[in-house]
């Protein structure tokens, strides 16, 4: 489970200034580990079980079975862990962030150039927002932001987010 399926695309939640999307990379280093650690809790549940369902064949489901309790311990802990790596994505997807990948931390933010609803596009290895990309550019359509425009570290004001709100054509619900 690394994000939403690809090719669904949720309408924002917000739309980010450069310098607002910013400021919520440090915060969102902590979220992202901290959704990583879940997988990776879950992923050694799941192995858990495997190795129990192996080691003890069609005999593992049976209700009487001598694990049984622990299974239905360990499954509900695997889906307790999965479901709220789901919501965090979720939640943050209602605030205008995308998360792409969680594995390797790429998050799009959506924004506006132009006049056209886009992405800005982090990736964990990156101090700070470097690049956006169309909303069907992905990746390797990321195009680097212009001079000055993600030279604000994150954090180094709170003035960044009273910028100017997009164009009202672009709003999506409207």
């Amino acid at each position: 489970m690394g994000a939403p399926e690809k090719g669904a695309q949720m309408s924002p939640g917000k739309v980010w200034q450069v310098e607002e999307a910013q400021e919520e990379i440090p915060s969102l280093r902590g979220i992202l580990a901290g959704l990583r650690e879940k997988l990776a809790q879950a992923g050694e549940i799941a192995g858990e079980l495997k190795r129990l369902a192996d080691f003890w064949g069609s005999e593992f489901l049976a209700q009487d079975h001598a694990d049984a309790a622990r299974r239905t311990r360990l499954m509900a802990e695997e889906e307790r862990l999965l479901g709220e790596v789901k919501a965090e994505i979720v939640s943050l997807a209602s605030r205008g962030i995308e998360v792409k990948d969680l594995e390797s931390g790429l998050v799009d933010f959506y924004s506006v150039r132009d006049g056209e609803l886009v992405y800005l596009c982090w990736h964990s290895g990156e101090d700070r927002i470097v690049a956006w990309h169309t909303l069907q550019g992905g990746y390797r359509g990321r195009r680097p932001l212009t001079s000055g425009e993600g030279e604000r570290r994150a954090g180094s004001s709170k003035r960044a987010r009273k910028g100017p709100s997009p164009p009202s054509s672009t709003n999506p619900e409207g």
